[in-house]
């Protein structure tokens, strides 16, 4: 298996930080109840919220052929052009500019990504908007993955 880009989309230290609100919470509820309960189950909540954020996390790839947005699969031969956006663009192609029938993987904690375009013609989505915290990379090792085919 030939990976040449590989990004794990974490989560963002703020969400660990507020799912953890799910302590006071479960404290509030449990300890009337008991002490040991409360903080027990306060901890037992807090550490499966992590492990869900962190077990959650898509995977973008780009390897033996193929771009993989999570469990979503896309040969490069079907691959048209490739455009990285950050900032307003990024935006503005996940807002305004936005086709309705296009395959979506957002996080919305990471603002830039890529714009991938279909040539396939049975396929409905014209293009793919991926998020990706280096969108100039994971554009470089799609035109290197396609030209080496």
């Amino acid at each position: 298996m030939t990976t040449t880009y590989r990004e794990r989309l974490w989560p963002a230290p703020w969400l660990f930080i507020s799912t953890a609100l799910v302590i006071p919470a479960s404290l509030l509820v449990f300890l009337p109840i008991s002490t040991t309960a409360g903080i027990v189950v306060a901890i037992v909540l807090y550490a499966a919220c992590v492990a869900a954020l962190i077990v959650g996390g898509p995977v973008i790839e780009v390897a033996d052929g193929e771009f993989r947005a999570g469990r979503a699969r896309l040969p490069l031969s079907i691959v048209g052009t490739v455009e990285g956006f950050s900032g307003d663009g990024a935006r503005a192609e996940r807002g305004q500019r936005l086709d309705a029938r296009t395959w979506l993987l957002i996080r919305g904690w990471i603002s830039p990504l890529v714009k991938i375009q279909i040539l396939d013609e049975r396929d409905s989505a014209p293009y793919w908007v991926v998020s990706t915290r280096r969108p100039d990379a994971v554009v470089a090792a799609i035109t290197a993955a396609k030209q080496q085919a």
